[in-house]
């Protein structure tokens, strides 16, 4: 259902059934763990946080990393020109 690295990959599927006594799937609610960061990275002018974590891990697709250890729900939440914000370890 999610691409291998994504931050729900590892969330159990539930099920609930309706009325109707259809079976339907979804995702538990995902609980942002701890993320320790060690490194810091002053955001430029026009960043993405996709490119920021291309330099830091070599892959756009774990942006969500940064994003649980700096408490955002949404990327652009990171961008303001000149914050320093914090850069996890590449591991889960």
């Amino acid at each position: 259902m999610f691409f291998k690295g994504s931050r729900y990959e590892k969330v159990p599927t539930q099920t609930f059934t309706d009325a109707s006594g259809r079976e339907i799937a979804y995702k538990a609610t995902r609980f942002i763990p701890a993320t320790p960061a060690l490194v810091g990275h002053q955001v430029l002018a026009g960043e993405r946080l996709d490119h920021v974590a291309w330099s830091h891990y070599r892959d756009p697709e774990r942006f969500w990393r940064i994003c649980d250890a700096n408490g955002a729900m949404w990327p652009e939440d990171l961008l303001e020109e000149g914050a320093v914000i914090r850069i996890p370890p590449v591991a889960d």
